[in-house]
């Protein structure tokens, strides 16, 4: 059974960090690019960063950038792990994120290409 899991999410202040974890169950995600996207309340869902699954390369969605990570460990083919490591965070960055995979074409940010997804992890940023 395919499964997403993400972890971590939380209250922080202003200028603090969290690290979002997502373990992903099932072979096929071993071949799947590896991404996280966000969702404010009121807001449509929008991507935040993304890993492919070879070469670990890596997309950013420009408010980000300089401030998130995105990293993958492989060396489980029936658990694969994603990290989103978010430093300096922002009330701004407050949302819902989700762990998603695209498991087919190339590395991109438009949602409709990513075609299994967590359940999500509250981020909160506030003093």
């Amino acid at each position: 059974q395919v499964q997403l899991v993400e972890s971590g999410g939380g209250l922080v202040q202003p200028g603090g960090s969290l690290r979002l974890s997502c373990a992903a169950f099932g072979r096929t995600f071993s071949t799947s690019h590896l991404g996280w996207f966000r969702q404010a309340p009121g807001k449509e869902r929008e991507f935040v960063a993304v890993v492919s699954w070879i070469g670990h390369n890596t997309l950013y969605t420009d408010s980000v950038k300089g401030r998130f990570s995105i990293y993958r460990d492989d060396r489980d083919d029936d658990k694969n792990l994603i990290y989103l490591e978010m430093n300096n965070l922002r009330p701004e960055d407050t949302a819902v994120y989700y762990c998603t995979a695209q498991t087919r074409g190339p590395l991109g940010r438009d949602l409709s290409r990513y075609d299994h997804w967590g359940q999500g992890t509250q981020v909160t940023v506030s003093s």
